[in-house]
């Protein structure tokens, strides 16, 4: 059987770390897949294998890559972000995956926003297990983000709803009593877009049973409406 080489590059301050991602990844590496991991301790060591892998015209596949870094010598590079920034620009085709312990909403949005990794793990979510899943898809159909990450992405958009006008307006009228079919006639919208915002406003408060009602309780618990 023809096997697919992978190379990966991981940097991580903490050896005992890195060394349980290896493991990880290696037992659960699929039977045509065949792993080439280098190590990267610091932004330095990190700099210098991305540059090492193009000279050779053997470029990473993957670069797993944390946020909390020492930084480099020189100063310019402080910490995973400006790695990965400065990845996207050397290596365009690599699928960059970001492992942190920060889970604060601000910098995940800032993360997602600024550098759009294939993969983004809080590291206090993940096991083995979800590691070994999260490299699949990240490999055929990023992206993944973890539980936590989800979760914050979600409230962003959340919090974007709130700025609108028209959503907001729909929901006051549902709350109301106002039935769908009438609110045209108070919201500058077609039915159908009407519909179309409804619907969607549904998928992002995960209204799973489809009604009215359950999404009406979602905005007043989030202070919507």
């Amino acid at each position: 059987m023809a096997k697919t080489k992978i190379k990966i590059l991981m940097t991580d301050d903490h050896p005992m770390i890195i060394e349980g991602y290896q493991n990880t990844l290696l037992s659960t590496k699929k039977a045509d897949q065949e792993l080439e991991i280098d190590t990267a301790n610091n932004c330095d060591q990190s700099l210098t294998a991305m540059a090492n892998s193009i000279a050779k015209g053997e470029p990473y596949d993957v670069l797993f890559i944390d946020i909390k870094m020492p930084p480099s010598k020189d100063g310019k590079f402080n910490s995973g972000e400006d790695l990965a920034l400065h990845a996207r620009q050397i290596l365009p085709n690599a699928k960059i995956v970001i492992l942190t312990m920060f889970n604060e909403t601000y910098r995940i949005h800032n993360i997602v926003e600024q550098i759009q990794p294939e993969g983004f793990l809080i590291k206090s979510d993940l096991t083995s297990s979800e590691l070994a899943s999260a490299f699949q898809v990240i490999l055929t159909s990023p992206p993944f983000y973890s539980g936590t990450v989800a979760k914050y992405l979600k409230q962003t958009l959340i919090n974007d709803i709130n700025l609108d006008d028209k959503n907001r307006k729909i929901l006051y009228l549902l709350s109301q009593g106002v039935k769908t079919k009438n609110l045209a006639e108070h919201v500058d919208l077609s039915l159908s877009a009407i519909e179309k915002r409804k619907k969607q406003l549904k998928m992002i408060f995960a209204v799973e049973d489809g009604q009215d009602e359950t999404l009406l309780y979602e905005a007043k618990r989030l202070g919507l409406i």
